[in-house]
């Protein structure tokens, strides 16, 4: 098995721009509902939904942001 990911990293940085601008928005709206559903419970549960529901998001997505922040690894180096 290879160590390479399946998508590029052009195609995981497009991704994850797109899971942060719409799916980050979205999730958020449902958890804030998740927990008004639940009529609003204590500070610390509702501290400690808010964390596991944060955590629990980027579980699913965690290989599209790995490495995205840093150079392209298929760019050629520029050399001065």
């Amino acid at each position: 098995m290879s160590d390479r990911p399946a998508l590029s990293y052009k195609a995981r940085r497009r991704w994850s721009l797109i899971i942060l601008l719409v799916g980050m928005p979205v999730y958020v709206v449902a958890a804030v509902t998740l927990v008004n559903w639940i009529d609003r419970p204590s500070m610390l549960v509702e501290l400690i939904v808010y964390v596991a529901l944060g955590i629990l998001w980027v579980i699913p997505f965690k290989f599209i942001f790995r490495g995205v922040g840093q150079a392209d690894p298929d760019a050629e180096e520029e050399r001065d």
